[in-house]
């Protein structure tokens, strides 16, 4: 079952392919996902990454977390689930 982890503070630079070969040395990426903001389409400095396993999400947290990707010390933790009501 796959894993999706956040990742925030990314340079505006950084789009989808980026972010995926950011992580694809910590294991399998199902998918890598910038946020834009609708109207001006400008990233919003934060994304997602999905890893194919549990311990792949492990491994990327503790090896990526707080290390510099373009210049920006990223953040990276497990998502949190949305909140829909």
């Amino acid at each position: 079952m796959s894993t999706k982890l956040f990742v925030g503070n990314l340079p505006w630079t950084v789009n989808d392919d980026v972010l995926k070969s950011a992580f694809e040395s910590q294991g399998k990426v199902v998918t890598a996902k910038v946020i834009n903001d609708r109207q001006s389409g400008r990233s919003r400095g934060f994304g997602f990454v999905e890893m194919e396993n549990e311990s792949e999400a492990t491994n990327a947290i503790q090896a990526l977390n707080g290390t510099q990707l373009k210049g920006r010390n990223i953040i990276v933790s497990e998502a949190k689930a949305k909140n829909v009501t």
